[in-house]
């Protein structure tokens, strides 16, 4: 087996990372609206993340892309406070460590760029993930922070940054 590789999304990683990301909703039957599956910048997955203080990383394995994760400031939301974003592996990368890996990453990125808070939000569905966001130092909220437009994704989880 090869190895896999996290790095920066490049702009030819576009179709290959909005085919990951739809293809996870649609094995594991997540709502296709009101979720990241439904948003336009999903098909322009690197220019979105050009904008200053984001950044987003892709899972590859043999020029396959796997799966990733980015930050980036939270829409609508107070200043200094970043979100961790359209992070979906596909089953066969699952259960590997990636995901902390990659929390690791953006949490790095995060500090880097002055953020003190970092936010998310996620489907019930999604326990495993929930318990490494927990594990990572993310809290529960009573209610969702800025305004993503994920009405389908009612967990939302906070972590202050050092």
């Amino acid at each position: 087996m090869s190895s896999i590789h996290i790095r920066k999304i490049q702009s030819n990683d576009n179709p290959k990372i909005a085919q990951a990301i739809r293809s996870v909703f649609e094995l594991e039957g997540y709502p296709l609206t009101g979720t990241a599956y439904a948003d336009p910048q999903l098909d322009f997955m690197f220019e979105t993340y050009q904008i200053p203080n984001s950044v987003y990383f892709v899972v590859e394995q043999e020029g396959v892309i796997l799966g990733g994760a980015g930050i980036r400031p939270l829409d609508n939301g107070s200043d200094g406070v970043c979100e961790l974003q359209k992070m979906y592996f596909l089953p066969q990368i699952r259960g590997q460590g990636i995901g902390l890996q990659i929390i690791q990453l953006c949490l790095k990125a995060a500090n880097d760029f002055g953020y003190q808070k970092c936010y998310l939000e996620t489907l019930p569905e999604m326990i495993a993930a929930q318990h490494i966001y927990q594990k990572m130092g993310f809290d529960y909220l009573c209610e969702p922070l800025g305004n993503t437009g994920h009405t389908n994704c009612p967990i939302w989880m906070l972590k202050s940054l050092q």
